[in-house]
């Protein structure tokens, strides 16, 4: 990958350190210096008209400026719409929906650009040296990769945003503790075994898509010990992981991200030893001359057609459905006589105007498959019952479709 540079000048000399930046944003054209002295509301106009803050007053006085731009942004959105999070209208069409849901994406992105501006330096092992900075440098190596050790410590080697930063540290934290996946097995303690997410793989937070996989029968022919079985996508290899303890006897997992496979081979390893599952680095369907045909291929693709900001949307958005119809054109060359694929999705694109209610039975009867049945479930997630949310509506309305398909 290609790496940016970030410039500005200090004590009249021009300065340059690489830029990082998760979600691909450019770095700021103009950068100056700030420390404590600098006022919120003037950090606040600053950050607005895109000018980058290099921090270098304390660390805990950055996050007090970000938690002090959040406020004025709120009031901005306040000023314009009435209370951010205000209930919408209990009865609105999909493209009510749609119109809020771009609305809503539209804002959360300017609201990212201006929180993006307060900047942090970090030194070749990735330390901030400022005052109060807490220690980062393993979060930001499992973010960033292994750190330069060799290079003079002194200098300034990169600079990100601060905003970044506490993403990739919340990230650290939730990979130490894991989620809890109750579709697993339980461990000795008699609680279920947890998927540990690595930085930019998505965590299976929602559970219900995870759950069908585990109540679904299986093929009925072969026996299951027999079974060949392709998980595509795999992210954190949690559908792997199910599939290997329901006794599926060989399971391919293929992703295109190197992340991802990393951090499935570190879930699968720890909780079903490996031994029965591959991970392919591909695009979708491994090759079938080495692999042969699969008696079941299972995948839960990005569920919204749209464009990802990160690395993170793109386990969210699907860009012009892509995924969604390689996998449904490619199965009938990979799924054996008789076999079936499981396509776990969810309605909402549907109920918030981004896809029609008849698309995915198009694009299902135009790859030449028939639908064998569906098993479905409700989103238990915060956000379907929190009716101050902007798109509670279609949220609330949701439904996870596990669609059994045949060729």
């Amino acid at each position: 990958m290609q790496e940016h540079m970030i410039a500005w000048s200090e004590d009249d000399a021009p300065q340059e350190a690489i830029w990082r930046s998760e979600r691909g944003d450019a770095p700021p054209k103009r950068v100056q210096l700030a420390d404590d002295t600098l006022s919120a509301d003037s950090a606040y106009k600053l950050a607005s008209e895109g000018v980058g803050l290099l921090w270098r007053g304390d660390f805990q006085n950055a996050k007090h400026l970000i938690a002090a731009l959040e406020r004025r942004l709120d009031k901005r959105v306040e000023k314009r719409g009435g209370k951010r999070g205000a209930p919408q209208a209990k009865k609105s069409t999909p493209a009510d929906l749609g119109a809020i849901f771009y609305k809503h994406r539209q804002a959360q992105a300017q609201r990212a650009r201006v929180l993006s501006m307060v900047l942090l330096p970090f030194q070749a092992d990735y330390g901030i040296n400022l005052r109060r900075a807490p220690d980062v440098r393993l979060a930001c190596s499992e973010a960033w990769g292994a750190a330069l050790a060799s290079a003079p410590q002194e200098k300034i080697h990169s600079v990100a945003s601060l905003r970044e930063l506490l993403g990739i540290i919340s990230a650290h934290e939730w990979r130490k503790k894991g989620v809890e996946i109750t579709a697993l097995n339980r461990n000795k303690k008699g609680v279920p075994e947890r998927i540990h997410a690595h930085y930019g793989v998505f965590s299976p937070v929602r559970q219900e898509y995870v759950e069908l996989v585990r109540e679904a029968p299986l093929p009925s022919s072969p026996s299951p010990e027999k079974l060949l079985a392709f998980d595509i996508g795999t992210g954190t290899g949690v559908l792997s992981c199910v599939l290997a303890q329901r006794g599926v006897g060989q399971i391919v997992a293929t992703d295109l991200d190197a992340r991802a496979l990393v951090c499935a081979k570190e879930n699968i390893q720890r909780l079903v030893g490996g031994r029965q599952v591959k991970l392919v680095e591909t695009d979708l369907f491994p090759d079938v001359a080495t692999h042969g045909l699969a008696n079941l291929i299972v995948c839960n693709p990005p569920w919204l057609p749209g464009t990802p900001s990160s690395s993170l949307e793109r386990a969210v958005y699907d860009p012009g459905s892509q995924m969604l119809r390689g996998f449904l054109q490619g199965l009938a060359k990979h799924l054996a006589p008789g076999g079936e694929a499981w396509l776990i999705l969810s309605d909402l694109a549907e109920h918030l105007g981004l896809r029609q209610t008849d698309d995915l039975q198009k694009l299902i009867a135009a790859a030449g498959l028939r639908v064998l049945g569906n098993l479905r479930t409700q989103p238990r997630h915060p956000k379907a019952h929190d009716a101050s949310d902007p798109l509670h509506a279609a949220r609330s309305a949701e439904t996870t479709v596990l669609w059994r398909l045949a060729v």
